[in-house]
């Protein structure tokens, strides 16, 4: 299974975000592998409960998971 290819860029009580590295002939998008990207940055303790989780997408637009208990709840766009 293919996975996406992430950095994080920034990391605060506020909000932890990402960047998405690609090459997207070898990975997934963030957008695409939202639900593992959110449950992996739980499991890992990274992403905290309360946290916002934003990203830099593919066409460098910023976008937010919305999660709870670990778990994607939809997308938003800041």
């Amino acid at each position: 299974m293919r996975h996406a290819n992430y950095a994080i860029v920034d990391n605060t009580p506020e909000a932890l975000t990402l960047g998405d590295l690609g090459p997207w002939d070898e990975y997934m998008t963030i957008t695409n592998a939202a639900e593992d990207v959110v449950e992996e940055l739980s499991r890992a303790g990274t992403l905290k409960e309360g946290q916002r989780l934003l990203y830099y997408d593919s066409e460098n637009d910023l976008t937010e998971l919305k999660h709870k208990d670990g778990k994607l709840m939809g997308f938003a766009f800041p």
